[in-house]
């Protein structure tokens, strides 16, 4: 088989609160350069890990991993509303083999995704039905929250799956990496419409999504001019943790604990979970015959996330 890694962050706050011009230049360009990437290699099938922010997953049923069989995106912060293009019958034989290799993984016949997909999809493969896409979401924002070693185990398990399928396979990772974006948890709210958005909050009206929007721009807004409670970004725990997918040290990603990645680096910083996932699925479908590199890295207040990207391709015998 053939097979490609694309891991890059995502951020909602593009084109409402944006850094400097060049700094939004840049982003763009290493966008367009992985598309480009990714369209010469004409994957089959992709598979996608990324998040959830309580747009399709809330607390009256918190799946740690849940694969769609059918998905459609809400369409929020820009991205478009629509069904993925998710070819069923692989979907369904991809859930089965990750369960039967010990991974209690959730499936979906009508999952929501949000821009952690969304943006991704439109972004990096040219749109939400450009190609097959197996969607597999990750919980990153409601504790108890699964490890990054059975983060690294899904991937494999996946990774395995596609290896046994043969083609051309690209694995993709969507996450920030060291943020703290201010998402309410369940353990400290106390303002009951609040409860209820993230118990049961799917579909808002649109005068609800915009005002949630609006909070998480003022936020944004905020961090970036200094006047913030939020945990700052972490550049050095970033690339370390580039610098250990690019490696493959299993052992030290296994050892992340995530109280400590919370202290370190933010409550969403385990939206990485999807880098990791993805980076062993490549692992495994490669047998570990690929090249990894680390491509782009910058903290960027603006967008409340430290934004990186890596790629990496297999080798041919």
């Amino acid at each position: 088989m053939s097979a490609m890694l694309q891991c890059m962050s995502h951020t909602p706050l593009k084109g409402y609160f944006d850094p400097a011009a060049d700094v939004v230049e840049e982003v763009a360009a290493l966008a367009a350069a992985v598309r480009e990437e990714v369209a010469h290699f004409d994957p089959e099938v992709v598979y996608l890990f990324a998040p959830d922010h309580y747009n399709g997953f809330f607390l009256d049923l918190m799946p740690q991993f849940c694969l769609g069989i059918e998905a459609t995106s809400v369409g929020d912060y820009q991205t478009p509303k629509g069904p993925l293009q998710v070819p069923r019958a692989l979907a369904e034989a991809c859930a089965g083999a990750v369960i039967a290799r010990g991974i209690d993984l959730a499936f979906s016949y009508r999952m929501q995704v949000d821009h952690g997909f969304a943006q991704t999809l439109v972004e990096v493969l040219g749109g939400l039905a450009r190609y097959p896409v197996v969607p597999i979401m990750i919980n990153a924002v409601a504790p108890p929250l699964a490890s990054f070693q059975r983060a690294r185990l899904l991937g494999a398990a996946v990774g395995e799956f596609a290896r046994g399928q043969g083609g051309r396979a690209l694995f993709i990772a969507s996450g920030g990496m060291s943020h703290n974006p201010p998402i309410p948890q369940i353990a400290t709210a106390t303002d009951p419409e609040v409860i209820e958005r993230i118990v049961a909050g799917r579909n808002p009206t649109p005068e609800a999504r915009a005002a949630r929007q609006q909070r998480t721009v003022a936020a944004a807004q905020a961090f970036a001019a200094g006047d913030s409670p939020l945990r700052p970004l972490n550049p050095d725990w970033d690339r370390a943790l580039m610098k250990r997918l690019c490696s493959r040290d299993w052992a030290a990603i296994d050892a992340y604990r995530n109280d400590e990645v919370s202290a370190a680096a933010g409550a969403s910083a385990h939206e990485l979970k999807s880098w990791v996932a993805a980076t062993a699925a490549m692992e495994s479908a490669t047998a570990g015959q690929w090249d990894a590199r680390e491509r782009y890295y910058r903290a960027i207040p603006e967008w409340l996330a430290g934004f990186g990207a890596m790629s990496g391709l297999g080798r041919h015998p």
